[in-house]
């Protein structure tokens, strides 16, 4: 017995991975978040599927829901937004329905770290500037380990993008200050990335609290922070090797000056 949980990209329909709908096209049963998943990717669904909101149900009402479908020998399909191995909440419905003989297959999708770097028309990752990218959350009534405070982050000075943490910018700002950053970083902010009603907002650490509050971004937001969002970056001469023309590796020699 197998269900499949699919990744469904941060809003666009269209973002979803050719394998995954595929599988949404041949599933008996849809369950899906109905308040973050794209109502009009889950209509792709065949006429005949049984299509099952989960927004108001808890872990073990999905669970059995997919255990019974899957035991009368139906094709499930478990439809999370974005990429389900960034805060999808997957590993606990995958540990119940193991419990039950049920495999699952797990689709991969776009996630909105990536879909809001795309809106901004960002490269995360510039060379001689930050290559590294910490995916992270603030701490809110949910805590966070010890060891991963965002003020220790924040240290390493890289591209930091923050999900789930819009209602807690004065936190974020207080922490990123105390790890040493400048009031003048820049800020990227991508509400609802990709869905019609997108709103992107550019600005800095000293100023992103009172922007997202002028803009009414507490929710459904990505934070980007960090001197790869800078809007001017194209202007300043940061270059990768790999496009170098006096830079050799396996598949060209490099022609020196």
């Amino acid at each position: 017995m197998e269900i499949t949980i699919i990744g469904a990209g941060p809003g666009d329909p269209d973002l979803i991975t050719v394998k995954g709908l595929k599988k949404l096209e041949e599933a008996d049963v849809v369950l899906y978040a109905d308040s973050l998943v794209s109502a009009e990717l889950i209509e792709r669904a065949k006429p005949e599927a049984e299509v099952i909101k989960t927004a108001g149900m808890h872990l073990e009402e999905m669970v059995q829901v997919m255990v019974e479908r899957v035991q009368e020998g139906k094709k499930v399909a478990r439809v999370h937004t974005g990429d389900p191995a960034v805060y999808g909440a997957i590993m606990e419905q995958i540990s119940l329905l193991n419990k039950q003989d049920v495999h699952v297959e797990i689709i991969p999708g776009v996630s909105s770290v990536f879909a809001s770097a795309a809106a901004l028309g960002a490269e995360l990752t510039i060379p001689d500037l930050t290559q590294t990218v910490i995916l992270t959350r603030a701490e809110g009534r949910t805590p966070v380990p010890e060891t991963e405070k965002l003020r220790d982050l924040a240290k390493h000075n890289c591209t930091v993008a923050l999900f789930l943490s819009a209602t807690l910018t004065k936190k974020i700002v207080k922490e990123f200050l105390v790890a040493g950053w400048s009031k003048d970083t820049p800020v990227g902010v991508v509400y609802k990335a990709t869905w019609p009603d997108q709103k992107i907002v550019r600005s800095t650490l000293e100023k992103l609290d009172e922007d997202m509050r002028v803009n009414g971004i507490r929710k459904q937001a990505m934070i980007l922070a960090g001197w790869a969002l800078d809007p001017d970056i194209h202007s300043k001469d940061f270059k990768s090797k790999l496009y170098d023309k006096e830079f050799t590796h396996g598949f060209r020699k490099g022609v020196k000056q």
